[in-house]
């Protein structure tokens, strides 16, 4: 049961913002990067049986879909009352509880609360080829679709892991029985689906867009990823980097009698999107300047897909500004130190599993629209800030520049 009096404290107490706990998810499959300045020792926090420590999620109010071992809350945010104590609450918990006042008349209406969240993934070795499922689809078996978008922050990514691009859909000369017959012998051997696709290498201080139905095999970078608040997808391809991946990966999300019907499974795909013949036209995201000035530069790196959008804001050293936005958004700090409204914030340089940080927030509508102050303490390095935004965010660009 919420605790509304603390809720409501904590939430004036920011002044209308809330700091939140980090939030670290493991995957049972594939390699973790380490560059989630997580402590070593607690990659396997949870267990060898739950697998590596590969993602970091901000501002979540949705469970992640981690199979019967995981805790009901897994992915789930949590706002920390105060340094000097463990007291904690889901950020679902304080948007069920303030509503409007924390994410704004708009998203309430629409979506009854947060209908995005954002993540670090970081994996070591490439992701399997997989298509995360339209809404259409995921209405069948009672989910959400997930359009996503990738960015690729310079200060987290030292190094690129084992594969340093992405696949997205598959070639356009690509006859849909091609894709079809590699799936029917799914559990023969490797089906080298990547075969029919096609990989563009990662440039960082960039991102892509990839709607729901457009499969894709992300590279080994660490990627901010801003996305629908889903955690739907079917795996088509088997053999990763020698590791298997079972059968059951690519029709979990199919209702009972699909499962073995291949029309169905590859009718996840919008094949269209997937063989568009100028993919990286329509779908890559070179940063766009929203806003600079001597003291800070702000770049949009997610942006005109109409589910979620995000920003880069830089504040050079020694300054001090006021930014305002027109909606509630969270953030993540990824280089520097300073304060963050009400509160000292600084990037992470080592997290232990389980301890507070003051590198992550919460930004309800109403202090966005008053601005936040934001002092940089350094005298050397920037400030630098990933801020993710729903969909009603109105200074979203609608369009992509010509590259």
């Amino acid at each position: 049961m919420a605790d509304k009096a603390l809720i409501k404290k904590t939430f004036e107490e920011g002044k209308g913002v809330f700091r939140l706990m980090p939030t670290f998810v493991p995957r049972r499959f594939g390699k973790a990067g380490h560059r989630l300045k997580l402590h070593p020792d607690d990659y396997y926090a949870l267990g060898i049986e739950r697998g590596s420590i590969k993602e970091r999620w901000f501002s979540s109010t949705i469970a992640a879909n981690n199979g019967p071992l995981a805790a009901p809350d897994e992915g789930m945010s949590y706002v920390a009352v105060s340094p000097d104590s463990d007291e904690k609450f889901t950020l679902k918990e304080a948007i069920d509880t303030l509503g409007a006042e924390v994410v704004g008349e708009e998203l309430m209406e629409k979506y009854g609360g947060w209908p995005m969240y954002s993540k670090f993934f970081d994996f070591e070795n490439p992701l399997f080829h997989h298509v995360h499922l339209t809404f259409e689809a995921a209405a069948r078996v009672g989910k959400l679709g997930k359009p996503e978008s990738y960015y690729f922050p310079k200060q987290l990514n030292n190094y690129s892991g084992e594969c340093n691009a992405t696949y997205f859909g598959f070639d356009p000369d690509t006859d849909p029985e091609e894709v079809k017959e590699r799936l029917r012998h799914y559990s023969d051997g490797d089906t080298r689906i990547t075969e029919l696709s096609r990989a563009y290498r990662v440039e960082l201080g960039t991102g892509w867009y990839t709607p729901a139905g457009v499969i894709h095999a992300p590279a080994s970078y660490l990627t901010y990823e801003p996305q629908w608040n889903s955690d739907v997808n079917s795996v088509q391809e088997n053999v990763v980097s020698g590791e298997i991946y079972p059968r059951d990966m690519l029709v979990e999300e199919c209702p009972e009698d699909k499962k073995d019907d291949i029309d169905y499974i590859f009718g996840l795909l919008d094949w269209e999107k997937n063989v568009d013949p100028h993919y990286k036209k329509t779908y890559f995201r070179p940063p766009v300047v929203h806003r600079e000035t001597e003291q800070y530069v702000e770049k949009w790196v997610s942006y005109a897909n109409g589910y979620v959008c995000a920003k880069e804001l830089t504040v050079y050293p020694g300054q001090t500004v006021t930014i305002s936005d027109p909606a509630a958004y969270g953030c993540i700090f990824v280089q520097g130190h300073g304060r963050f409204g009400e509160f000292d914030a600084e990037t992470a340089t080592m997290l232990r599993f389980g301890q507070q940080s003051a590198d992550e927030y919460f930004v309800s509508e109403q202090a966005a629209k008053a601005g936040i102050v934001i002092e940089n303490k350094s005298k050397f390095e920037p400030i630098v800030i990933l801020k993710h935004f729903g969909p009603n965010n109105p200074d979203d660009p609608k369009t992509v520049p010509e590259v």
